[in-house]
């Protein structure tokens, strides 16, 4: 188990440089399918069962949407859940 975690933040490092030039909704679906897929290697590794897989894939997903990040102003839009953003200087 060890050594796919490893594999996977090996590969998550070599593609993030992808996401350079994309736009805010494809920023979230890249986030959101990415969350998602880190909340059930999650639960994996912690041998949930799959009640709890699903509940972590959809918590990964959740905080994978909150926030697109702009490298060129370094602003962060973070998402209220009612179809519209805040945008303030990121962290």
């Amino acid at each position: 188990m060890h050594r796919t975690l490893t594999l996977m933040a090996c590969i998550g490092a070599l593609a993030l440089p992808g996401c350079e030039g994309l736009t805010r909704e494809e920023q979230m679906v890249v986030g959101g399918l990415t969350g998602a897929a880190l909340g059930v290697i999650t639960a994996d590794a912690l041998n949930a069962d799959r009640n709890w897989t699903i509940v972590a894939a959809l918590a990964g997903a959740a905080a994978g949407v909150l926030v697109a990040r702009n490298n060129a102003t370094n602003e962060c839009a973070y998402a209220r859940g009612d179809g519209t953003y805040v945008i303030r200087r990121c962290p």
